[in-house]
């Protein structure tokens, strides 16, 4: 299974939130095309059906790569 780069997870999320916020405050034609792309660009990358979804798998994986490694914070020695 192929795990999406959180950098490029986190940038796209951010710029779903910011056309969502667009998008509310003034209703345009070009940035409801722009959420579109960028929510289904989100839900290829996390391999999911939904926005919703692409969403949750997105914040758990956001969340996975923040924890440490190893027990100390570092990097974990496991082969």
């Amino acid at each position: 299974m192929r795990v999406a780069d959180p950098k490029a997870v986190r940038s796209l999320l951010t710029r779903y939130a910011s056309l969502r916020i667009a998008q509310a405050e003034r209703e345009k034609p070009q940035t409801a095309r722009e959420l579109t792309e960028v929510g289904r660009a989100l839900c290829a990358m996390m391999g999911t059906a939904s926005v919703e979804a692409a969403i949750a798998e997105a914040d758990a994986l956001l969340i996975a790569s923040r924890r440490p490694a190893g027990p100390d914070g570092g990097l974990s020695l496991a082969v």
